[in-house]
């Protein structure tokens, strides 16, 4: 028994205004409606089909064609690619829960950490990441990065004493132990203008030291004398989730910040609390792409910051912006009952790092690479 094709009569009013290569798709869902399946209706079926594409329009087809090999190329460009090996703070605070968190403060366990770890083959491995940004993305801008990767051991050896930063140093930046306030007008702003905002919280977090004498999320750093006290939001590219869901506010205002680096394992942001007495020991920071910047939350008098021998002092609601690269200490020399000298830290790029050069350290140097 062979099916014969049933044909209908339709009308169609807006056929005449259809152009041809949607005429040629309609007559196409016409057959498959109303043709029965048989060998002899799949033939006609094809033969039908065959005719209708020959009689679409050129125009139509070509451009069809195009799409379609926009659309196998796009496909084959995002099969290829490698999943980014860094993710946004955001996402940080997401993974970090499962990543080691003690106390509140996420201490780093692997020992390809170049923030943590020195090790020989450190300008080995630098040098291996900047060919792998390179050739994912490329070589443009890259020049400085390139030179300093290059010849890492050469700078940090003959960096006079006043600055030697203890990871990498990139080179031909501007150096100055201290930055103008204009350096990061934006950001600087808008840390002042959430002053009160951030000092609430820190409060509120303070109360929690009447009962204990570390209360959890806090960390105790060494110190030749007194004792200091850091809560951090972001440690080492890292957020902290526990804390931050303790300072939401303070945290979404990290978002906000144009040049906070979050994506590296140079960027931090927390809370920094010095008791009366207490001296920090001379130090210096790990790169020079960055400033750090404090924002005076408490500010007892006989507060010094001292970097590369020049002292400057905090004020509340006041933004202080300096290069931890060079040799710097602080110390707080006020009576007891002024109580602690509380700023709010959060680093940021330095203002002449090119915005190509930020997307290749923050690749370079991604946490756990």
């Amino acid at each position: 028994m062979v099916w014969v094709p049933l044909r209908t009569t339709r009308t169609d009013r807006w056929a005449p205004l259809r152009a041809p290569a949607t005429r040629c798709t309609t007559m196409s869902l016409e057959w498959l409606m109303d043709w029965s399946w048989s060998l002899d209706g799949l033939r006609d079926f094809i033969a039908t089909g065959i005719q209708s594409f020959r009689d679409c329009d050129a125009t139509a087809v070509a451009a069809v064609a195009c799409l379609l090999v926009l659309f196998v190329w796009y496909c084959y460009h995002v099969g290829r690619e490698q999943p980014r090996a860094y993710a946004t703070v955001n996402a940080l605070m997401q993974s970090a829960e499962a990543n080691g968190v003690q106390n509140g403060y996420v201490y780093c366990h692997s020992p390809e950490c170049v923030r943590c770890t020195h090790h020989d083959g450190l300008n080995q491995k630098l040098y291996h990441n900047l060919q792998e940004y390179a050739k994912r993305y490329s070589w443009s801008g890259m020049g400085r990065i390139h030179k300093g990767i290059r010849e890492q051991g050469r700078y940090l050896n003959s960096r006079p004493s006043i600055q030697k930063p203890e990871v990498f140093f990139l080179p031909d930046l501007p150096t100055m132990p201290y930055f103008s306030r204009d350096a990061q007008k934006h950001d600087v702003e808008l840390l002042e203008r959430n002053f009160q905002t951030i000092l609430c919280e820190f409060e509120t977090l303070y109360k929690a030291f009447s009962n204990c004498s570390l209360p959890q999320g806090w960390k105790m750093n060494s110190t030749p004398s007194g004792e200091w006290f850091t809560f951090y939001l972001v440690n080492q590219g890292m957020c902290v989730p526990r804390n931050c869901r303790r300072c939401p506010r303070t945290y979404r205002l990290l978002g906000s910040l144009r040049t906070c680096i979050g994506n590296n394992v140079f960027g931090n942001a927390c809370i920094s609390v010095l008791s009366p007495g207490t001296v920090i020991a001379e130090h210096y920071g790990p790169t020079n792409i960055r400033i750090r910047c404090h924002l005076g939350l408490k500010t007892p008098s006989n507060c010094e910051l001292v970097v590369g021998g020049e002292p400057q002092c905090w004020a509340e609601g006041r933004c202080l912006l300096f290069d931890d690269s060079f040799l710097h200490t602080a110390f707080h020399e006020g009576p007891p009952e002024e109580g602690p000298r509380v700023v709010f830290m959060v680093d940021l790029w330095h203002p002449n790092v090119a915005a190509a050069e930020r997307q290749a350290l923050d690749f370079i140097f991604a946490p756990g690479r």
